[in-house]
């Protein structure tokens, strides 16, 4: 009796320590823009001493490569209450995947309509859209990913993705 009373505690201790670690947390950023919210929600995964983009690096190794889920785990979601147009793609109210190719510059920001799947189950035949992004370099490699909303003034804003040794970053405007 006492010996499975010690098993089940060491397997929640374990269970707790798991889920309360995660490899890659769930992550979001939002921005209001003229009184409507534009929300990205993901899972941020870290470096850990690996290679991320490149022919070598940890990205190359998904199933969708040269697409990336642009996070971890579950697709990224957008959401957003306003229509958008995101560098001329015209994004209607609503909620989307946000899916990035990286094997060629500059990379392309993919907004996909299928909403609601896992990250490596891609389908470009639901793609809304392509768009070309900016890239830039940090000044010192970006440990854990971070994708960030922000307002650059007016009706117009920043959706910016940042980790190892890239920064994408794309103008939108909210209509």
């Amino acid at each position: 009796m006492s010996k499975s009373i010690f098993l089940s505690a060491a397997f929640l201790g374990l269970a707790a320590f798991c889920l309360s670690s995660p490899q890659s947390p769930p992550a979001s950023t939002s921005v209001t823009i003229n009184g409507k919210a534009i929300t990205i929600k993901y899972f941020a995964p870290s470096m850990r001493g690996r290679d991320i983009f490149g022919p070598k690096g940890l990205i190359s190794g998904d199933p969708t490569y040269p697409v990336w889920r642009t996070g971890a785990d579950s697709a990224t979601a957008l959401h957003t209450d306003a229509d958008l147009d995101i560098a001329g793609l015209a994004v209607p109210a609503g909620d989307y995947t946000v899916f990035t190719q990286v094997d060629k510059m500059p990379w392309q920001l993919i907004v996909n309509k299928q909403t609601k799947q896992w990250g490596l189950s891609y389908k470009a035949s639901n793609d809304l859209g392509r768009v070309p992004m900016t890239i830039t370099k940090p000044s010192a490699p970006i440990e854990t990913m971070k994708i960030a909303l922000s307002t650059t003034g007016g009706n117009k804003g920043k959706l910016e993705i940042a980790w190892e040794n890239v920064v994408a970053s794309v103008p939108f405007t909210v209509k």
